[in-house]
């Protein structure tokens, strides 16, 4: 990836958030992973069901990876169907798509004239929609059941998200959900080729956990359907060994749950003023890590510091002993 494309939100605290739990956009990172040269971070032996799963066909999947191209039209991805999260409503659309409506898409984001890669497809979309349906399906019917074993974590980080929308702490949260998503107070950056920059515009936005690997990253910002951000579910590695997840408990912790242990425990350590280094030392790790834990809820107006002396102390605000008093 050579460059980043933007999404201005205004102010990341007043982002009307939601999530989807979508598996469409799982098996577009299984794909990319597997046959893309992306880095999502599929487990090789994810990548062979994928590869046994599509067989020959994989040569249909060719047009939505190209290296130096990262566009795929709406049309074939969930976005329509993603407030729904109903992957039925997403394969019957796909198998119902119009030719003429895909190469419409694919000319109104390049042009008259088309990347190279996609001329095939722009020759007989008929036939090209038809096989990669089929695709699409034989890889839901491969990975349903991973899905399911997944609905623990999915549940858990619906919450999560929910509890970080309606506190208003998103600025806390998002720098966690991916490393590579940047964001600061009124914008997300995602890696893209084409380095192309959108306005969020009042619009929901949506996040897709994503059952795949840990650096799964797909977005889709167009004007004006949803804007939707799909990020590695966290613990998707419990996935990896065919386990059921049920390390992953239900917890009671809503601070933890919507900020992360390691900030959660920052914010009730600081009630009073402390020293970074005494931070530290009470969480068990370095003074690097606890500042960098310190710089995203002070971003987030939940934490103040100031120096005394030669220290660097931290103190809860009064927007995080709010947000204390909501979720304790």
């Amino acid at each position: 990836m050579h460059g980043y494309s933007q999404l201005r939100t205004g102010e990341l605290d007043e982002v009307n958030a939601t999530v989807s739990l979508h598996p469409g956009a799982t098996l577009l990172s299984l794909i990319a992973g597997t046959f893309g040269g992306r880095p999502h971070g599929v487990p090789r032996h994810w990548q062979r069901a994928v590869a046994a799963v599509t067989g020959d066909d994989a040569v249909v999947l060719r047009p939505l990876f190209d290296p130096h191209y990262s566009v795929i039209p709406d049309c074939l991805t969930a976005t329509s169907t993603m407030a729904e999260a109903d992957m039925d409503a997403y394969l019957s659309a796909l198998a119902e798509l119009d030719g003429v409506i895909l190469v419409r898409e694919l000319e109104a984001e390049f042009g008259p004239v088309l990347p190279r890669h996609w001329h095939r497809v722009a020759d007989r979309p008929g036939t090209w929609i038809r096989a990669y349906t089929g695709v699409m399906n034989r890889l839901w019917e491969e990975f349903r059941t991973v899905w399911k074993k997944a609905d623990t974590l999915l549940r858990k980080e619906q919450e999560r998200i929910g509890l970080a929308a309606v506190t208003r702490s998103l600025p806390v949260l998002l720098p966690g959900l991916s490393p590579r998503l940047i964001c600061d107070g009124a914008s997300i950056r995602l890696p893209d080729q084409q380095g192309r920059s959108f306005d969020l515009g009042g619009r929901r936005l949506t996040f897709v956990p994503v059952v795949s690997g840990q650096g799964a990253c797909l977005f889709s910002f167009d004007q004006p359907g949803p804007a939707w951000i799909g990020y590695p579910l966290p613990a998707v590695g419990l996935l990896w060994s065919g386990g059921t997840c049920q390390a992953a408990r239900d917890d009671t912790d809503k601070l933890a749950l919507a900020l992360g242990p390691t900030r959660a425990a920052i914010l009730r350590l600081a009630g009073t003023s402390i020293p970074i280094g005494r931070l530290a030392a009470l969480l068990n790790c370095s003074p690097s890590t606890a500042s960098y834990h310190c710089d995203q809820l002070q971003a987030a107006d939940l934490l103040g510091r100031h120096r005394h002396g030669r220290h660097v102390h931290v103190r809860i605000t009064e927007r995080g002993d709010e947000l204390l008093a909501v979720l304790t």
